[in-house]
């Protein structure tokens, strides 16, 4: 029984040398790589003025079109071929525009004239930046209300 119980001890002892050797045989190794160094407008805030005479009854999804002006400045080394992407919530009707304050009323952006879809990578290449609009569509057979509005999103760059 003593024998028994010697063997036992001394085979747990060795389990742990045993597997941690095989652990030492195993070589983990990978490159990490940094964000690309650009700077989205200056890290200003990209504000989107859309004034306050948006008459409820035009927005169309075409009419008061703004520009989405902004800047992408990156440091030299840094690769052409980059992407973009807006992250926001989506609006109950139309999850590709922007969510407002306003349930019947969203922001939908462009991308050089076509739909640009939230929380979807673009690819561009740098310095060439895709000319981005925004406008305000309403859902289908709805009915706005007067009063502000607003929505908010966030602008990233990465690489492809």
């Amino acid at each position: 029984m003593k024998q028994q119980l010697a063997l036992t001890v001394l085979l747990a002892l060795m389990l742990p040398q045993a597997m941690l050797r095989a652990a030492e045989n195993m070589h983990l190794h990978g490159t990490l790589v940094e964000p690309p160094a650009c700077v989205i407008n200056g890290d200003q805030p990209i504000d989107v003025d859309f004034g306050k005479e948006v008459m409820t009854t035009r927005v169309d999804g075409t009419n008061y079109r703004q520009p989405l002006r902004y800047s992408l400045e990156c440091a030299d080394g840094v690769p052409t071929a980059l992407k973009l992407q807006i992250q926001g919530s989506g609006a109950g009707f139309d999850k590709e525009a922007l969510l407002t304050n306003k349930g019947d009323l969203g922001i939908a952006l462009l991308s050089n004239g076509s739909r640009f879809p939230l929380n979807t990578w673009v690819n561009m290449t740098y310095p060439n930046t895709p000319q981005l609009q925004a406008v305000p569509i309403k859902r289908d057979g709805s009915t706005l209300t007067g009063g502000d509005f607003s929505a908010g999103a966030t602008m990233m760059v990465d690489y492809q």
